[in-house]
């Protein structure tokens, strides 16, 4: 009796906690719904007298609204044309205050906003869906003496890794950009997801790809709450430190502690934005370190001695991309004119649109086939 009882007051407690999602029987709110070549987003919102829908694909995403209408039991919705294949952001604004659709569990994280996001399907958007069979993403910690604390990684390891106690890997070092952190290329850049789906397809190496915290002063992402550090960067001892921090502890860290080869011929390096110019200073500073360089939208230069250095370290990949509306396309331009003058081959990957996540997982979802070739 005892038991029959505590199991009706489980599914009564269960009840009433679904009774609060089903609002009176009402129909369940379906947002984003994809239907043929149209979507539609919805909201339910009581009290609002204004509510318009705010998204990436929009001629001005960063202002542009659509009015919303309001419907049967106060559902607030608006019907768009489909935009094209890609993973689009998006938020509601009700009474001038932008919240996210409470009916997407499926989210990005940029700095400290979470934002809902809409992923259109096609062949630009096939590897960024869940593959079949999955990696590990996990977060160690490492002790850097350069920066004076413990920093956070990302790591991703490929589906197989750990049954497979004898096998070693080559390894990516993803960098972010300012403004991001180690979660940034899992969270936007859809890594793990892309890596999945290129390995499941034969199309990538297995791979371990680390993603560091780019930002000097932190430990980890802000979503830990650890308090930062204020460091001078115009000081002489802080100059590259977290470059050099990047090459002399945490790889060591990672051939110390993952499966690994530790040559440069399995060690690649890329990032975007900063972690581009982080990628450029790193390949400068350490020639032989790394025998392939992906500098994406890249805020850094090398001088002509330098691309000869990397030059002289066969390097086997040199993957430069930008977009060509980019505010750092001239940069790029610069750039692979002077890697084109020292004969150091390489490509020059130009892409449409600007300084975008849409073109930071398109040139990961592009080079990773190239790596350790």
């Amino acid at each position: 009796m005892t038991i029959m009882l505590a199991l009706a007051f489980a599914w009564a407690s269960g009840a009433q906690e679904l009774s609060n999602f089903a609002r009176g029987g009402q129909k369940p709110i379906v947002s984003p719904d994809i239907q043929g070549d149209s979507v539609t987003f919805s909201l339910k919102a009581d009290y609002a007298t204004v509510v318009k829908l705010s998204g990436s694909w929009m001629p001005n995403p960063w202002g542009g609204t659509i009015d919303m209408t309001r419907g049967e039991n106060n559902v607030w919705s608006v019907k768009i044309p489909l935009p094209e294949p890609e993973i689009y952001t998006y938020n509601f604004v009700v009474d001038g205050v932008a919240v996210n659709d409470p009916q997407n569990v499926l989210v990005q994280r940029d700095g400290t906003r979470y934002l809902s996001m809409l992923i259109v399907p096609g062949a630009r958007t096939e590897n960024y869906v869940e593959a079949k069979t999955h990696g590990t993403v996990s977060h160690p910690w490492y002790q850097s003496d350069i920066l004076g604390y413990s920093r956070r990684l990302t790591v991703y390891t490929p589906y197989g890794y750990e049954n497979s106690p004898k096998k070693k890997y080559p390894v990516l070092y993803l960098l972010h950009g300012a403004g991001g952190d180690e979660e940034a290329w899992i969270s936007m850049g859809r890594t793990a997801q892309i890596l999945d789906n290129l390995i499941e397809k034969g199309l990538a190496e297995p791979m371990i790809v680390v993603m560091p915290n780019g930002n000097p002063g932190q430990q980890a992402a802000r979503t830990l709450n650890i308090p930062e550090k204020a460091i001078n960067w115009r000081s002489e001892e802080n100059r590259d430190a977290y470059v050099k921090s990047l090459c002399t502890e945490i790889v060591p860290f990672i051939e110390k502690n993952f499966r690994v080869i530790p040559k440069p011929s399995s060690r690649a390096i890329a990032g975007l934005s900063m972690g581009g110019g982080h990628t450029i200073s790193a390949s400068n500073l350490y020639p032989e370190l790394f025998d392939y360089i992906c500098p994406l939208s890249a805020a850094g230069r090398s001088t002509p001695e330098q691309a000869a250095a990397l030059k002289k370290a066969g390097v086997k990949l040199y993957f430069l991309a930008c977009g060509s509306s980019d505010f750092l396309f001239e940069g790029s331009k610069t750039l692979d004119k002077t890697l084109t003058e020292q004969g150091l081959e390489h490509t020059f990957f130009v892409s449409e649109g600007g300084h975008t996540w849409a073109n930071w997982r398109l040139y990961l979802n592009t080079f990773a086939p190239l790596l350790f070739k």
